[in-house]
């Protein structure tokens, strides 16, 4: 157990931190000081002013508060110490209904957990409508089962941190409500889902490979995406810098045309029902021909990060699809030896670096060679009289050997499996 003391304010509502660090969590890599690393920069991404911090390990967690009796007494002395200046506990783990109203009764003030935080940050980024619509659905589907029984209204909540988004908009009414305001969103989102459901199948018909970029949050996909098409997409040094969906066209040297989709990121203890409310945006990584998984191996925790990717892949049964790797940020990276043990541990990676440009030629080849089967090889004799035929080859596809004859030119060829070439 530790506590931190004279902590920098940084934005609006002052909030004190918990991080619990269970016994399970440690087990799996998982120690104090790297998860509320990590917990402190979701907060400050959410724009809080944080004005105390405490950490804690517990074994497993209390039913009834979660966190065990005296650690609930000295966050409530530090509440009452500075005078009814905090307006919030933000708890890094997921909380009951339950365990939520009594902390809140106990220490006077809101209590926020681990999802709340993430919506509250996921509804200062959504800007699209369709991303705004999954926030509201997931902000609406976390808070129905704690209006249940009690006729508490979410109007409890108050405002600031825990309230922003869409869902303020749902702050006054009640369970039926919020029931049909949820059918309305899936219905809305079920739609969105078919029309890019046509999209995937228009660029089936016309042999465009569809690569979905997955990773971490701030491993640096947005950095790649931009170094490797030329586009701008948002990339700040920051956690969910971008949420909503991107797609950016790319042409191999074999003419194959690909599209580049960047995915939310992931991280470690991503609530569920977010996975739920984003599956509209996340079968664009079921669905994808290939996975372009960045992963920061300057980070202390790669291996971890890899680890949560892994399980978020598993819960959206994407993770037997063939993954390509870029370990990024190689350039901050001292010892080589980092380097050479992921890439014997993962298969098919590349160390790269987004912001320098590093081998990312090399990156894209091994993307070429893994894209599942959209060309087919051809052999064919071309009659001079239809040289046209021969331009729709050079045009889309790839030309591996050109013979010209008495009869005609002669060509070895990949091409997209759409190309009817009819002599």
């Amino acid at each position: 157990m530790q506590k931190i003391h004279d902590v920098k304010e940084y934005s609006s509502d002052k909030v004190i931190l918990v991080t619990i660090v269970l016994r399970e969590d440690v087990e799996k890599g998982w120690g104090l000081e790297e998860t509320h690393a990590e917990f402190r920069e979701l907060a400050l991404t959410s724009g809080v002013k944080i004005i105390d911090e405490i950490m804690v390990k517990i074994d497993v967690p209390k039913p009834k508060y979660f966190l065990g009796k005296g650690k609930i007494e000295e966050i409530h002395e530090i509440i009452h110490s500075h005078d009814k200046e905090i307006k919030a506990v933000i708890v890094s783990e997921n909380l009951s209904g339950t365990q939520q109203r009594n902390l809140e009764e106990l220490l006077g003030v809101k209590v926020l957990d681990r999802t709340q935080l993430i919506l509250d940050i996921f509804s200062q980024r959504a800007h699209t409508n369709e991303g705004k619509l999954q926030v509201e659905l997931a902000q609406l589907e976390y808070m129905l089962p704690r209006l249940s029984g009690l006729g508490i209204k979410l109007s409890r909540l108050g405002g600031g941190i825990g309230t922003r988004g869409p869902g303020e908009k749902m702050l006054e009414t009640d369970r039926r409500g919020v029931r049909r305001k949820i059918k309305y969103l899936k219905a809305d989102l079920d739609s969105l889902s078919e029309r890019r459901t046509k999209l995937r199948k228009n660029r089936l018909e016309h042999s465009v490979a569809t690569v979905a970029v997955i990773g971490y949050t701030n491993a640096g996909k947005s950095t790649l995406l931009n170094s490797l098409t030329e586009s701008d997409v948002t990339a700040d040094n920051r956690l969910f810098s971008t949420l909503d969906l991107t797609s950016r066209k790319y042409i191999l040297d074999n003419n194959q045309k690909i599209l580049f989709v960047d995915t939310v990121g992931f991280i470690h203890k991503l609530p569920h029902n977010l996975i739920e409310a984003f599956k509209a945006t996340l079968e664009e990584v079921k669905e994808a021909d290939l996975l372009l998984h960045i992963l920061d191996i300057s980070n202390p925790k790669a291996k971890e990060h890899r680890d949560a990717v892994y399980e978020v892949l598993k819960e959206l049964d994407a993770h037997k699809k063939p993954i390509v790797t870029a370990l990024n940020k190689v350039d901050l990276v001292e010892d080589s030896f980092v380097t050479n043990k992921f890439q014997r541990v993962i298969g098919d990676s590349i160390a790269v670096s987004a912001k320098n440009g590093t081998a990312l030629k090399e990156l894209i080849g091994l993307i070429a060679r893994r894209i599942p089967v959209l060309t087919k090889k051809i052999e064919i004799l071309i009659p001079y009289a239809k040289m046209s035929l021969l331009s729709q080859i050079y045009e889309q596809g790839e030309v591996l050997i050109r013979e010209d004859t008495d009869k005609g030119i002669f060509v070895k060829a990949v091409i997209p499996h759409h190309l009817n070439l009819k002599i």
